[in-house]
C-alpha cells in the first residue's frame, strides 16, 4: 500500500511480543478498526506497517514489534514511529513487552510496571531534531502507570509489581550470565525496547509508560525453557491487550495528573539547532 496522510490521535500503543500473537486490537468486540497496514513516510524512512483504531471515541495508533523489521535499524525504527506519533499530535504512549529478570526474585509470567530504567545500550543520540533538554525525571508516567497497576489488577490475579528498574541492552540476542550478574542490584528486569522510546516520548511532549510481563529468567539466574517463553507469548497476548485498552477507557487526559510536559525544555544551544 502506497504511503498515506497521517491521522490525529492522541493515543498510541507500541506493540511488542505480548500483543504480537493475538492480532492486536481486532479481536475486541468493542473497538472499531479505521485503517490498517498503512504506511507512512517519514525522514527516517518508510515506516512500519501501522493501525489507527477507535476505542470509547479516542483514536489510537498502534504498531506491531516496536517497528523493528529485517533492514532497518532498531534507531531509526524508533525514530519513524515516534516522527508520525509527533505529526499526528500523540500525547500519550503505551509500551508493551516480555522482559528477563535480574532480580532473583522475579518468576515467569510477573507483570512489573517500571518507574525508572538504567540504559545499557549503544544506542545514543537517537532523537529528532535536538531541539529541547530532556530532563528524564519521571521518564515513565506516574499518572500512566498508576492506570495500568488499576487495569492489571482488574485482569490478573497473578503477582503484579508497579515499580520496578528497567536495564535496556541492545539485543537481538540475550544477555550472557556475566552481563545479568553486572545488572545485579541494578536492575529488575532486562529487554530491549524501552530505550530510546522514553526519549523520544520526552522529546515529542508525549506521557509514556510501559507493562513488562517476565517469559524468561535471565542467564545465571535459574535455567529457563524456550517452549514455557512461547507460550507466554500465546497464553497471555489477550491479558495484555485488555490492560492497555482498560486504560485508554478509563483516562480523562485533560485531568491527568503528571508533570511530563514540565520536563521538556528549551534547548539553550538554539544557535546549534536553528
Amino acid at each position: 500500500m502506497d504511503a498515506q496522510k497521517i491521522p490525529r490521535a492522541d493515543w498510541a500503543i507500541i506493540g511488542g511480543s505480548g500483543t504480537l500473537s493475538s492480532n492486536f486490537p481486532n479481536k475486541f468486540a468493542d473497538i472499531k478498526i479505521l485503517d490498517e497496514n498503512i504506511f507512512f513516510m517519514t525522514p527516517y524512512g518508510k515506516s512500519p506497517a501501522m493501525k489507527i483504531f477507535e476505542v470509547d471515541g479516542k483514536s489510537v495508533l498502534t504498531c506491531k514489534m516496536h517497528g523493528w523489521r529485517s533492514g532497518v535499524t532498531r534507531a531509526d525504527s524508533s525514530r519513524q514511529i515516534f516522527w508520525i506519533f509527533r505529526e499526528a499530535g500523540v500525547k500519550n504512549i503505551l509500551s508493551e513487552g516480555g522482559v528477563g529478570t535480574v532480580n532473583h526474585l522475579l518468576n515467569p509470567r510477573d507483570l512489573m510496571i517500571p518507574d525508572d530504567y538504567l540504559d545499557l545500550s549503544v544506542r545514543k543520540d537517537v532523537q529528532l531534531d535536538g531541539r529541547y533538554l530532556l530532563v528524564m525525571r519521571q521518564a515513565l508516567c506516574p499518572a500512566l502507570r498508576k492506570l495500568l497497576l488499576d487495569a492489571a489488577k482488574k485482569f490478573f490475579d497473578g503477582r503484579i509489581f508497579e515499580r520496578g528498574i528497567y536495564a535496556v541492552t541492545d539485543g537481538r540476542h540475550f544477555e550472557s550470565p556475566a552481563e545479568i550478574a553486572m545488572m545485579k542490584g541494578h536492575a529488575d528486569i532486562v529487554g530491549q525496547s524501552l530505550a530510546p522510546e522514553v526519549y523520544l516520548a520526552r522529546e515529542i511532549g508525549a506521557c509514556y509508560a510501559n507493562l513488562s510481563f517476565v517469559v524468561n529468567y535471565g542467564e545465571g539466574i535459574f535455567d529457563w525453557s524456550h517452549e514455557v517463553m512461547k507460550d507466554i507469548f500465546f497464553d497471555d497476548a489477550e491479558l495484555i491487550g485488555k490492560i492497555l485498552l482498560d486504560v485508554i477507557r478509563n483516562v480523562d487526559s485533560e485531568n491527568k495528573n503528571c508533570h511530563c510536559a514540565e520536563y521538556r525544555k528549551e534547548t539553550l544551544l538554539k544557535e546549534v539547532y536553528s
